[in-house]
């Protein structure tokens, strides 16, 4: 099995890229995805939450109130601090559940937003960052999902810098062409990965 973990500064492309891997034969594994399903209404993950930060973060159906724990959180580091506390080790459990699942000779593709910043890049056999100019990020994040300026600059400045992540890369995947250029990019890399799993098992 090769263990490969998945990342990216926020609106660089990184889902293209773990949709094309899944495409290809990987074995996905979605933190974003987890880190939703392990508060929902009912989960323990959702009663700590709640005990942190008051039932103001839930919504009329007793479900997250997503934009304003991300609001809460995004403008504080101490409280961002306290919700990772929480998430973060109930999503890498489950993570690990659902790996130790997989065949033996399988790419298991982690995709995890913050791998960086949460110190897990030693945790895997291989590290891809898929990068994109800042610019692009925003323009995205902007026109794409209809956010302020000033709130895009703030999500970026809340995670790892394009050097961060660098400096933990074993691939490196740049997204600033068009899709079909990522695509060769994304297969190229799949060629490695799934000879190398090949060897290994």
């Amino acid at each position: 099995m090769l263990n490969v973990g998945l990342t990216g500064g926020i609106a660089a492309g990184k889902s293209a890229v773990a949709t094309r891997l899944k495409e290809l034969g990987a074995v996905l594994i979605d933190a974003d995805a987890i880190a939703r399903a392990v508060v929902e209404p009912g989960t323990p993950g959702l009663d700590a939450v709640v005990e942190a930060f008051g039932p103001q973060i839930l919504g009329p159906d007793g479900s997250l109130d997503r934009p304003s724990l991300g609001a809460l959180v995004f403008a504080d580091e101490l409280s961002r601090a306290k919700l990772n506390s929480i998430v973060h080790p109930l999503v890498r459990a489950q993570a690990l559940a659902l790996r130790e699942a997989a065949a033996p000779d399988a790419v298991v593709v982690q995709d995890i937003p913050l791998l960086v910043e949460t110190g897990q890049a030693s945790d895997f056999d291989v590290v891809l960052v898929v990068a994109a100019p800042l610019t692009e990020r925003l323009r995205r994040m902007t026109e794409d999902r209809g956010m302020s300026v000033a709130d895009a600059q703030a999500r970026i400045d809340a995670q790892a810098t394009d050097g961060q992540r660098a400096a933990v890369a074993d691939e490196i995947i740049d997204n600033s062409g068009t899709l079909e250029q990522l695509r060769d990019r994304v297969d190229e890399i799949w060629e490695k990965l799934a000879g190398a799993a090949h060897d290994g098992s």
